[in-house]
């Protein structure tokens, strides 16, 4: 793993694909859910890039817990952070939760111009916890931008049963992990499935999402 300037990467630098992704609002882009997810998704093949918001980054030099801003205003920090990731082929652009969401905001514009391939958000956050009426969808009902979202099927951000009736784009495929949470972690004792068994999971969806992509015509 490296830290380039304000990325911590990892993975192949010759990479095909890389990953841009931002985190979410109340933990780290080296948190333990980030860290798993980038590797799983490094082991595959890809380069992935993460940045912190200078909210997250101010939490860190002075110790202090910043409460996360409101998703839109940190629209310029993430196209900055496109702008600024260095790398030679397509990317595609994403994150945890918030991330993810802040990174749907920007991607029809950097799409339609030809910066970024997809979007990929980990743990959509459709709506506030236990506000499931405060729907965050409005822009995902016409988003033009290839995307894959991979959400928990008990995700309480928006669960399986929630998200199924929504009307989102048809560029938008969702892949659900059974019993997963937010962090995509199962109960093993009523599923039977495991926290390693379902990044490998998503790691393979990924994998086969990516391949099918195609730039902008």
């Amino acid at each position: 793993m490296q830290v380039e300037e304000k990325f911590l990467t990892i993975g192949p630098d010759d990479a095909e694909f890389s990953i841009l992704l931002a985190h979410g609002a109340g933990a780290p882009m080296d948190s333990a859910s980030m860290n798993a997810l980038a590797e799983t998704l490094a082991d595959a093949g890809f380069r992935v890039g993460r940045f912190e918001f200078g909210y997250m980054a101010e939490r860190r030099r002075s110790g202090r817990r910043l409460p996360a801003p409101r998703a839109e205003t940190l629209i310029p920090e993430y196209l900055a952070a496109v702008t600024q990731f260095a790398t030679s082929g397509p990317v595609i652009i994403g994150g945890k939760s918030m991330g993810g969401r802040v990174a749907s905001m920007v991607a029809d514009q950097l799409y339609v111009a030809g910066s970024i391939a997809g979007l990929l958000c980990l743990g959509y956050p459709f709506h506030p916890i236990g506000k499931p009426a405060q729907l965050r969808t409005t822009h995902l009902q016409a988003l033009k931008t290839p995307t894959l979202i991979c959400q928990g099927t008990r995700d309480p951000f928006g669960s399986l049963e929630e998200v199924q009736d929504y009307a989102l784009s048809a560029q938008i495929s969702l892949f659900w992990l059974d019993d997963g949470d937010h962090d995509f972690r199962p109960r093993k004792a009523v599923s039977g499935f495991t926290l390693a068994a379902h990044l490998q999971s998503l790691s393979s969806r990924v994998s086969a999402w990516i391949a099918n992509l195609r730039p902008a015509a």
